[in-house]
């Protein structure tokens, strides 16, 4: 194809298609193992949250199917399948960050449904390479409607806007299209986009919605293409109706959908986070353990807690509310007030019991939030601890706990997953997940991971 006559999806389309596993790098073929257990584990201790249950209960009217509901014993139609594990991927805010935002919710529910239309076995090498590329497609959007910071400050959740994209890319792959039959994916992709912040202002739970919506999206739209539906072409391009000219006019940056592609895996710069909390709130949980040095605070000498941050994070997680597990999620006030009184912002510090403490409700009056203008959009929070009879302690992380320059390591990943997988897994199948994905570039037949995916969600405990 000669690419001066190309459009950029067309472009794009034949590094999906033309891509080589062993091309790949062992590093990126390492990490993208790491994150696909983590989006597995994140994923079968969300089916047991009262999102993923309701969501289940919605595609179960009318959806027959063979492809799992992880963690439960459900099944459903591979597009209904990919939405209802998207939700639970990113029900309990533990999956990865740094992608389209959370591309690991995204990718994978998208990639297992679409393994099961393919028909033909699908190896694990294979399997890692369209994970690895759909992770970097979604990302390469994002950054070509200007980053993350730009794109989502209009109102846009880029994990739902960019990730379709993602999943379309993956799902392509492993359905086989070749590069036409990719640039129609892409296309329709394009007009399955959508996701917007407006459940930031009242504690809803639309975004643990976004994250299936657009698995589904992408799935969708790869099998359509399939079928040759025809999606436009020009979809990246400077034309009425283009994606970047309608979700980001005034930021796009179109060369960057194509920089530097096949060279810098973008799969590479994403978090695994250790914390059940928004991103946005990772470094402040950080500094304000680093402050406490090992100790629990001491709630009746503790005078106050300021906070300095961004504008754009205030926006983001400035709130209090604490009415849903979502909420507090994405609360910053709250994930200092949790490591104050609990030590910790596992999971089990964010559920209903907890959050109801009268401790919790007396350590966040004591937090206070200021925004410094002189602040970038994604500059880190400082957390100034007040004690009586002692100076102020303030501290910063730049770098914090799970990004890949300060990563989890193998055996703390390996611990988060099998918490989190117990909660509806029994404990083989934990062992052969677990022993299978960390040795996926040497299985046969991806397709077989589907075996050990049947949990018991539905009888266990509600999250929420």
């Amino acid at each position: 194809m000669n690419t001066r006559e190309s459009t950029l999806s067309q472009r794009l389309a034949d590094f999906i298609g033309e891509t080589s596993g062993d091309s790949l790098p062992d590093a990126v073929v390492h990490k993208a193992k790491r994150h696909i257990l983590d989006t597995l584990g994140a994923a079968l201790g969300g089916a047991a949250a009262v999102e993923a249950r309701s969501t289940r209960a919605v595609m179960s009217m009318g959806s027959v199917g063979h492809v799992r509901a992880w963690g439960t014993s459900s099944s459903f139609n591979a597009r209904d399948a990919a939405f209802v594990n998207g939700v639970a991927a990113h029900a309990l805010e533990l999956d990865d960050a740094g992608g389209c935002d959370h591309s690991g919710a995204v990718v994978l529910p998208a990639a297992f449904a679409a393994l099961a239309c393919t028909g033909r076995p699908v190896s694990g090498r294979e399997f890692l390479t369209a994970v690895v590329i759909g992770y970097d497609v979604g990302r390469r959007v994002l950054e070509a409607c200007g980053g993350y910071s730009p794109h989502n400050n209009t109102g846009w959740h880029s994990t739902m806007t960019c990730g379709v994209f993602g999943a379309a890319a993956t799902s392509a792959r492993l359905l086989g299209l070749d590069a036409t039959g990719i640039a129609a994916a892409l296309g329709h992709a394009g007009s399955f986009s959508g996701g917007l912040w407006g459940f930031i202002h009242d504690a809803s739970q639309t975004k643990r919605m976004h994250t299936g919506r657009a698995a589904e999206g992408g799935l969708l739209a790869a099998l359509l293409a399939r079928e040759n539906i025809s999606g436009p072409k020009q979809i990246f391009e400077d034309v009425w109706g283009g994606f970047f000219n309608a979700f980001a006019r005034n930021t796009q940056q179109p060369d960057a959908l194509l920089a530097d592609l096949g060279i810098v895996w973008k799969l590479m710069r994403c978090s695994i986070k250790p914390h059940a909390a928004c991103r946005s709130t990772h470094a402040a949980i950080d500094a304000t353990l680093e402050l406490l040095q090992g100790r629990a605070a001491d709630l009746d000498n503790l005078t106050g807690v300021h906070v300095s941050l961004s504008a754009f994070v205030n926006q983001m997680c400035g709130g209090r509310d604490l009415n849903t597990l979502a909420s507090a999620q994405m609360s910053l006030p709250y994930a200092i007030a949790t490591v104050l009184v609990n030590g910790h912002a596992g999971i089990g510090a964010y559920l209903d019991a907890q959050r109801r403490d009268p401790r919790i409700a007396a350590a966040m009056q004591r937090i206070t939030l200021e925004i410094d203008p002189a602040m970038s959009d994604l500059d880190e929070p400082i957390i100034t601890l007040a004690m009586s009879g002692a100076e102020p302690r303030s501290q910063q992380v730049n770098v914090p706990r799970g990004d890949p320059r300060n990563p989890v390591s193998d055996a703390d990943l390996a611990a988060k997953f099998r918490a989190l997988a117990s909660l509806t897994l029994p404990e083989a199948s934990i062992n052969a997940i677990e022993t299978a994905v960390l040795d996926l570039d040497h299985l046969a037949d991806a397709r077989t991971l589907a075996q050990w995916l049947d949990g018991n969600a539905d009888a266990r405990p509600v999250l929420r």
